[in-house]
C-alpha cells in the first residue's frame, strides 16, 4: 500500500472536476488520448476523469492512483470507459509493471504533484516498450520572467500545502527529455482561458521511448 493522503484536497478537486472539464480539460484529455491503441498505463489517474475518453482500439488500461479518496472514485468510474480499465494503488515513482510491458504511458495533470518527477519519468520510460509513447498533459513552468517569479514564490510557500503537493513551476518538458524521451509534438497554452494564475501555463504533447535495445541491467519489476 502507498501512503499518499490528501483528503481535503482530494474532495475539493473532485468537486471542481466537472467545472474544469467544462472549461476545456475534458477536451484536452480527449486530445492526448486520441489514436491510442494497445496496452496503456495511466499514472495519477485521479478520479478517473480520463476513462470515458479512451478510444476503442485500446486493449486495456491499468490506472494507478495512490490517494485513497480519488482512487475510490476512479474505481467507480471504470464502467464509464468503453475499454477494460483496472485501478491500482501505486505511485508513479514505483510502477508495479514489468520492463517494456506497455505500449503507452499517459500522464495527465500529475507530474506537478509527484514527489520525485525524474524518478516517475524514469519509471514511465522503463515500462514502455521501445518505440512506445508517453502522452502528457501538464501545467508547467512559465516562460515569462514575471510569472516565473510568482511560481517560485507560491511553490516555496503555501501552494503545495493546499494543493495536494502540486508545484506550479516545474520544467516538465525538460524533465521528459532528460529521462530519455524524444518529444515529437508539443503545444503550449494558457488555462483557464482568459485568466492568468500561477498554474496557467500548460503543455500537451507526445513523446516516445527510442526504439533501441534496453540497457543491460535495466531491472525488472513484476506484478
Amino acid at each position: 500500500m502507498t501512503a499518499c493522503r490528501h483528503p481535503v484536497f482530494a474532495r475539493v478537486y473532485a468537486r471542481a472536476s466537472p467545472t474544469l472539464d467544462a472549461q476545456g480539460v475534458a477536451a484536452h484529455r480527449r486530445r492526448i488520448l486520441a489514436g491510442l491503441h494497445g496496452q496503456v498505463v495511466e499514472v495519477g489517474a485521479g478520479d478517473g476523469a480520463s476513462f470515458p475518453h479512451y478510444p476503442d482500439a485500446v486493449t486495456s488500461v491499468v490506472a494507478v492512483e495512490p490517494e485513497p479518496y480519488l482512487r475510490g472514485r476512479a474505481e467507480r468510474r471504470v464502467t464509464d470507459a468503453s475499454v477494460p480499465v483496472r485501478v491500482l494503488d501505486a505511485v508513479a515513482e514505483r510502477l508495479p509493471f514489468a520492463d517494456a510491458s506497455a505500449d503507452v504511458v499517459v500522464a495527465s495533470l500529475v507530474l506537478c504533484s509527484v514527489g520525485d518527477p525524474p524518478a516517475a519519468l524514469r519509471e514511465a520510460f522503463r515500462v514502455l516498450r521501445p518505440g512506445g509513447e508517453l502522452r502528457f498533459y501538464e501545467h508547467v513552468a512559465a516562460q515569462t520572467p514575471t510569472l516565473r517569479r510568482v511560481q517560485r514564490v507560491v511553490d516555496a510557500t503555501l501552494w503545495p500545502l493546499f494543493s495536494g503537493g502540486c508545484h506550479t513551476g516545474r520544467d516538465t518538458v525538460a524533465a521528459i527529455t532528460a529521462a530519455g524521451f524524444v518529444i515529437h509534438d508539443l503545444e503550449r497554452f494558457m488555462f483557464p482561458p482568459g485568466r492568468t494564475q500561477p498554474a496557467s501555463p500548460h503543455v500537451l504533447g507526445r513523446a516516445t521511448r527510442p526504439a533501441v535495445p534496453a540497457p543491460v541491467g535495466s531491472g525488472h519489476r513484476g506484478d
